[in-house]
């Protein structure tokens, strides 16, 4: 049985498989970055109060099902969570990892 958000005027069940990629499909994301990433988009989500249903990283990319109430659309949302992972992954591991082109970690889409 699926478990409906209720709003005031509303009931939903909206959730989005969403798949980002590193730039040139570079297989940076390994070691502390990889145990770190979950954090960092947990705390993004509950900032704007988007449910991460699931969430796997791999290699190379990263696999997310999220729950994403009607009143934010999917692209700002998208767009939120892809900016803000960049700036605080380069924060912290622009000492360690060379392979970062400036601030744009993520490939366009998703």
């Amino acid at each position: 049985m699926r478990d409906w958000q209720c709003q005031a005027h509303v009931k939903h069940y909206c959730r989005y498989h969403v798949v980002f990629l590193p730039k040139y499909r570079k297989k940076a994301l390994f070691g502390a970055l990889r145990r770190e990433i979950g954090a960092i988009f947990r705390d993004l989500c509950r900032q704007k109060g988007i449910e991460l249903v699931e969430g796997y990283a791999m290699r190379d990319h990263i696999h997310m099902l999220l729950m994403i109430p009607p009143r934010l659309s999917v692209s700002n949302t998208v767009r939120f969570l892809k900016g803000k992972s960049a700036i605080q992954i380069f924060r912290r591991y622009k000492h360690v990892q060379r392979n970062f082109t400036g601030r744009h970690f993520w490939a366009r889409g998703y």
